[in-house]
């Protein structure tokens, strides 16, 4: 199943949109079907699953966090991590700073924007983001590779349109101004199971599918977080 399912995502996504298959919760036997399927980038929300699936799993898998960033747990995933999403405030940034540079690495990481209506999604605002020192001469451990942002969680398509045609409106002002001599500037990270095919129209560069892989989510596996 998550062989056919993974065929199936792939062949609708358009050239140029990366997925990442999201596997928390999941046991390490599903993510190896997967990466037998050819996929190679994953991502994980909870910290010492992250640790110790990638101490058990191939090393070329290219390991994102996409769970909520927490300055005390960066310690289990800094050394191989490839990607951290949901860097939702300068004092985040700064703490990925400090933990990278323990480690003596340089990590990708993307800037959460918050634009869907619930209260309990994390990010910057817009303003918050057009406002903040994010090139600053402190920042020589992280690259910031783009913005990600969740849309509202309704069934109005319109809405959910709307939520994603502002983080689009946003990427592109960035792209244009703060980082216009970055290149590497290049990810917009938007869309999941239920509204990919959406943000995909509206300009995503990444899509983090985790249900239409892998099925229903068992949030009872992961005990003993930190």
């Amino acid at each position: 199943m998550i062989t056919e399912n993974i065929a199936k995502i792939r062949a609708a996504l358009p050239a140029g949109v990366k997925l990442v298959a999201v596997s928390k919760t999941k046991p390490v036997e599903d993510i190896m079907e997967a990466y037998e399927a050819g996929q190679r980038a994953f991502g994980e929300n909870y910290a010492t699953e992250l640790r110790d699936k990638a101490a058990v799993l191939p090393k070329d898998i290219e390991w994102h966090f996409i769970g909520h960033l927490q300055g005390k747990q960066l310690k289990y995933y800094m050394p191989f991590v490839s990607m951290i999403h949901g860097v939702d405030s300068v004092a985040h940034l700064d703490e990925v700073e400090r933990a990278a540079a323990k480690v003596g690495r340089v990590v990708d990481v993307l800037l959460q924007v918050h634009v869907a209506r619930e209260e309990t999604k994390f990010g910057f605002t817009p303003d918050e983001l057009t406002g903040a020192d994010l090139r600053g001469a402190g920042y020589g451990h992280v690259r910031v590779r783009g913005v990600m942002g969740m849309a509202s969680n309704t069934d109005d398509e319109s809405r959910v349109r709307a939520d994603f045609h502002v983080l689009k409106s946003i990427f592109d002002g960035l792209k244009k101004t703060v980082f216009a001599d970055r290149p590497e500037f290049d990810t917009l990270s938007m869309g999941m199971s239920h509204d990919w095919r959406l943000a995909v129209e509206e300009g995503s560069t990444l899509v983090r599918i985790g249900s239409s892989i892998f099925g229903a989510r068992d949030y009872g596996k992961v005990k003993g977080e930190v």
